[in-house]
């Protein structure tokens, strides 16, 4: 496997931990309304949650090693590996929040993953 479909993998499983630790974050907050006179304190308390706070810092992470992955091969290649965030996200939003996968979703990421595979061996 080439480093750069490594550093792509690394870069979609910290993407996914990312975006489960920020609903899970904001999931604890409740439904939160952005208005003119409540911006400063909802800002304050998204900024201040630790959950949040992790989740985009491996966010981040994830992004340093998807623009290494870049500069290693074509944008046309490694963009659809990215995508298979949708995989890691139906499987984590099953298994972590108890979402509703319908067999419509299921249908939709195998279409995904087909398309990943057929990419890669290009």
């Amino acid at each position: 496997m080439s480093t750069a479909i490594i550093y792509i993998l690394i870069s979609v499983v910290a993407g996914a931990v990312g975006q489960v630790l920020l609903k899970k974050g904001m999931g604890a907050m409740g439904p939160l309304t952005l208005t003119l006179n409540q911006l400063g304190a909802v800002l304050w308390r998204i900024g201040t949650n630790p959950y949040v706070i992790v989740g985009l810092a491996i966010y981040l992470g994830g992004t340093v090693f998807w623009l290494t992955a870049l500069s290693r091969v074509e944008l046309s290649y490694a963009y659809p590996f990215a995508s298979l965030s949708y995989v890691a996200m139906l499987i984590a939003s099953w298994l972590l929040f108890g979402e509703n996968i319908t067999p419509l979703r299921l249908l939709g990421t195998a279409v995904v993953c087909t398309g990943v595979f057929l990419i890669s061996r290009s």
